[in-house]
């Protein structure tokens, strides 16, 4: 088993940092795909904070959900990247994978994640990885 299949088979509940409430955006159409597939999703963006999107709880940050979030997939710019993982290394329990999309990775956050023995999947998408299986 690779490394993509053995995180989608192990772990069910997923941030999605930077989630749009506009169906236009792949934020919101790979959280819904993902949701629609039996994983816990919670959207991660001040801007939706307490609002529910397609059936997924939003929040402003990391720290506010009330759950373990498993995978932490990023849909921000490659400079915020790194500021995503220090949020994550913050939290009362560790994050087992952090997630980048296409064009979003960051080669410091990869290090940073990394030396913290976070799995980091830089520059795939996880709509196309799952539906691939």
């Amino acid at each position: 088993m690779d490394i993509i299949e053995d995180v989608l088979s192990k772990y069910k509940k997923i941030a999605v940092v930077g989630m749009s409430d506009n169906p236009a955006r792949d934020s919101l159409k790979i959280a819904r795909y993902m949701h629609k597939q039996g994983y816990t999703v919670y959207g991660v963006n001040p801007k939706l904070d307490g609002k529910v999107v397609d059936g997924m709880k939003c929040y402003s940050v990391l720290k506010d959900i009330p759950d373990t979030i498993e995978i932490v997939d990023i849909f921000r710019r490659p400079d915020a990247v790194v500021g995503v993982v220090e949020e994550v290394l913050k939290l009362d329990y560790k994050v087992p994978v952090i997630w980048t999309q296409i064009g979003v990775g960051n080669p410091e956050a990869q290090r940073i994640a990394e030396d913290n023995g976070i799995i980091y999947i830089d520059n795939r998408c996880l709509y196309i990885e799952h539906s691939n299986l």
